[in-house]
């Protein structure tokens, strides 16, 4: 499925669990990405992050400070009859872009905060410093599109 763009070219979704290789490769750069959470009042949320797309598991990562504003948006909303909150990660380079879409739920447990931190080390080449409060937001996919 594809939607024309305002130019007249294709924009294609890409599918979640098997994207082209162009996208992939494009998710496996390091480029500083953004994430947007809805505020309790509906309104958009969106700051800067670092996120790692997983195909295999149809998921995208954040890590951050359990105190931290997105993850406060996410647990408000997670308890939702979708079972998460919705939001959409998204990078961009020169004409390069691409969005992934899904339910986000926060995790707090050892071994899926260091899952993240060790794909959050391996995308962007350094180790964060350590955080005894950081949480990984999950992000299950269910759209992704975009132009790599």
């Amino acid at each position: 499925m594809s939607t024309p763009s305002p130019a007249g070219t294709a924009r294609p979704a890409q599918d979640v669990l098997n994207p082209t290789p162009e996208y992939l490769a494009f998710w496996r750069e390091r480029h500083i990405c953004t994430l947007t959470t809805h505020r309790p009042d509906g309104s958009p949320h969106v700051v800067p992050v670092g996120v790692t797309y997983d195909p295999e598991a149809g998921l995208a990562r954040v890590i951050s400070n359990k105190n931290s504003k997105k993850v406060r948006n996410v647990l408000a909303s997670q308890g939702g009859p979708q079972g998460g909150a919705r939001v959409a990660v998204c990078q961009l380079e020169g004409r390069r872009w691409a969005t992934l879409e899904g339910r986000a739920v926060v995790r707090t447990d050892e071994a899926a905060v260091a899952e993240a931190v060790r794909r959050y080390a391996e995308r962007y080449g350094r180790m964060p410093s350590p955080n005894p409060d950081r949480v990984v937001v999950e992000i299950s996919l269910d759209r992704a599109m975009g132009r790599a």
